[in-house]
């Protein structure tokens, strides 16, 4: 897939346009603080973070136990 202008009237869209400014976020007041939005980003990533290494050991843990409670029995293998 091709990115640009293919015909003619592509083309002088993108003339038309190239100049114009659409984003105009510098004019407009942000609702959030982006330093507060940040901060609380950080807390989800760190829980995340913990969550997953507790769910490791966790998973350790059962199978640790798992492994220790299992009662093996022997099988004859019929040959032939």
């Amino acid at each position: 897939m091709a990115i640009g202008a293919r015909d003619y009237i592509d083309k002088l869209l993108v003339k038309k346009y190239a100049d114009e400014k659409v984003d105009n976020h510098d004019a407009v007041e942000s609702m959030v603080n982006p330093e507060k939005m940040l901060e609380a980003m950080n807390d989800v990533a760190a829980i995340q973070r913990n969550m997953f290494m507790l769910s490791q050991r966790l998973s350790s843990a059962c199978y640790a136990i798992n492994a220790k409670a299992a009662r093996y029995q022997k099988r004859e293998v019929n040959e032939g």
